[in-house]
């Protein structure tokens, strides 16, 4: 099943997103390279594609994990959570509709 993982990104957490980016990458790389991937990627705190010292307010990843267990699980090892990037992370089922 599909799991949608709902990330908000604590005040002034860029450069510590920054430091733990390519740990962050990688752990999604793996999933890609197993097919479980659906999208992934991070909010911008502003409305620009490239939102510099505003940094992000946090992030988006679906993905495909045998249980909610297993997404909630693999959620709390991601090296945002672990270094205080991340404030709150919320799992969730989700059906996806839109594209076919």
């Amino acid at each position: 099943m599909l799991y949608a993982i709902i990330a908000e990104d604590a005040p002034g957490s860029l450069p510590l997103r920054k430091e733990q980016r390519p740990a962050h990458l990688q752990r999604l790389e793996a999933l890609q390279a197993e097919g479980r991937l659906i999208l992934a990627g991070p909010h911008p705190a502003i409305d620009s594609p490239d939102p510099a010292a505003a940094g992000f307010s946090g992030s988006l990843i679906v993905a495909e994990f045998p249980s909610l267990e297993d997404a909630r699980f693999w959620a709390d090892a991601d090296p945002y959570l672990k270094a205080g990037v991340y404030a709150r992370v919320t799992v969730k089922p989700f059906l996806q509709v839109f594209p076919q």
